[in-house]
């Protein structure tokens, strides 16, 4: 159904509209006029408000669960809210201080994203969704420094600055003079690939006997490229947290919604579909309900925003999955914060 423009409203159906709204967005329950009539901001009689609230579900804005139980906002009433009547409430300085904490420069960067994911999902009571960059870092330099006499951490910096550490196990008979010299190897001779390139050029070296290397040295070198590239190879596409937010004490009458929402939450692939139609734009993208047949049976929201890499294009996208009831007034600005935090991180 096309949305109906907010200027074809008049001041009394849009007053109405939004505190029917408002109500429901903060108690998940269907508002009676009686409710209405109660709030100070409207001068209105109960029989005035419902022949108001009958016009706006005339209008498919508004419609009645059951007989005689008030209204609630359609998935239509809540776009024509969310894009024309809604005044969005910027993070306070403790919710901005939760999301930065939770993001820590160094190590990979999937445990900065989860953080950041877990953080947002504890605010908005939501669960939490980031997309993963896709990406293949071009290598620069490899460092190991040792942890202890069967450990050390393998350090991999980027042509884009970008720094990750993995720790490693040793082989035996490893000296911290082999560490240096496999790392200055490593640096020298796969500087500039790819780390799946780094591995065909070390299988290569290994199968025509090339290497330079000899013993523990050419395994620590076989092992460092390993770590790296099967961590590379699982990197998850899509991480979510906070699923047990879907199940507050509002959804005890809805579990049939919350075990479709879960399911969909399982199957990532079709999630980090949807959130690819975010990475082509530049601002938040919102989906309400059946907007996206995906969410069709559980009626849930997704509120999205890209981040970006170093180099300023879009590379990702977080945000949170809801039910539309959610408080679109605060946690769509906090959704933004969270992107422009990630992409100040990414630079």
């Amino acid at each position: 159904m096309p949305v109906t423009p907010i200027t074809e409203l008049n001041e009394r159906a849009r007053d109405v509209f939004r505190l029917v709204v408002e109500s429901y967005l903060g108690t998940g329950l269907p508002v009676g006029s009686r409710t209405i009539s109660k709030l100070a901001s409207l001068s209105l009689s109960p029989a005035s408000i419902r022949n108001v609230m009958q016009d706006l579900e005339e209008l498919g804005l508004l419609a009645a669960p059951h007989t005689s139980a008030g209204r609630m906002p359609t998935e239509t009433g809540l776009r024509l809210f969310v894009d024309g009547m809604m005044q969005a409430a910027e993070p306070s300085p403790e919710e901005r201080r939760a999301i930065e904490a939770g993001i820590s420069e160094g190590g990979p960067i999937e445990e900065a994203l989860s953080a950041a994911t877990a953080a947002l999902s504890g605010l908005s009571a939501c669960a939490g969704i980031v997309m993963v960059p896709k990406r293949e870092p071009v290598l620069r330099q490899f460092g190991f420094v040792p942890l202890n006499g069967r450990q050390a951490l393998a350090v991999l910096v980027g042509q884009d600055g970008s720094i990750e550490n993995r720790v490693l196990d040793l082989p035996e008979g490893v000296t911290p003079m082999m560490l240096n010299e496999a790392a200055n190897f490593m640096s020298a001779r796969f500087g500039g690939m790819t780390l799946r390139d780094a591995g065909e050029a070390l299988r290569r070296e290994m199968e025509n006997e090339r290497s330079a290397l000899q013993g523990a040295a050419r395994e620590l070198v076989e092992r460092g490229i390993a770590v790296w590239s099967h961590d590379a190879d699982d990197r998850p596409v899509l991480i979510v947290r906070g699923q047990a937010h879907l199940l507050d004490d509002g959804t005890a009458a809805d579990l049939e919604r919350v075990r479709q929402l879960l399911e969909q939450l399982e199957g990532k692939e079709e999630i980090s579909r949807l959130l690819e139609s975010a990475l082509a734009g530049s601002a938040t993208k919102i989906f309400i309900g059946s907007e996206n047949k995906l969410f069709s049976l559980s009626g849930s929201s997704v509120i999205a925003a890209p981040y970006r890499g170093g180099d300023g294009r879009v590379v990702g996208v977080v945000g949170v999955i809801g039910p539309t009831r959610l408080n679109y007034a605060r946690v769509i600005p906090m959704v933004d914060f969270t992107a422009q935090t990630l992409s100040r991180l990414m630079r």
